[in-house]
């Protein structure tokens, strides 16, 4: 049980500091069934940027993260506080001076990436 409290405040930590604009990846967990009827889980890995956060830190709080898979754009709504979600990990963060992040959508917009401070 311990192991759960603590995974549960290193998420919650993660999910103060999601702004629109970094790339992030989304561990989930999916539950299937095999050819026997079995019930198996898995995680699945979803890696993108981050588009907007709404709702904030309220448990209907949601992200919603796009990313180019074979040349068609794909976007996940996630609802942060859902216990699907086992991991968030932050790859890059880059400057946005926006709150939501649509202009995305167009093929040819693009992001700059933050400049390292010494």
């Amino acid at each position: 049980m311990a192991t759960n409290i603590k995974q549960t405040e290193n998420l919650s930590e993660v999910i103060k500091k999601l702004r629109p604009g970094q790339t992030v990846k989304v561990y989930h967990k999916i539950k299937e069934v095999n050819s026997k009827g079995e019930l198996k889980e898995r995680l699945q890995m979803f890696e993108g940027t981050i588009l907007l956060h709404k709702h904030g830190q309220e448990p209907g709080a949601t992200i919603t993260i796009r990313k180019i898979s074979e040349g068609v754009g794909v976007e996940k709504i996630f609802p942060i506080h859902s216990p699907i979600i086992s991991k968030i990990e932050i790859i890059k963060e880059i400057k946005s001076r926006r709150a939501k992040m649509y202009f995305l959508r167009k093929p040819h917009k693009k992001l700059r990436e933050k400049k390292k401070v010494k």
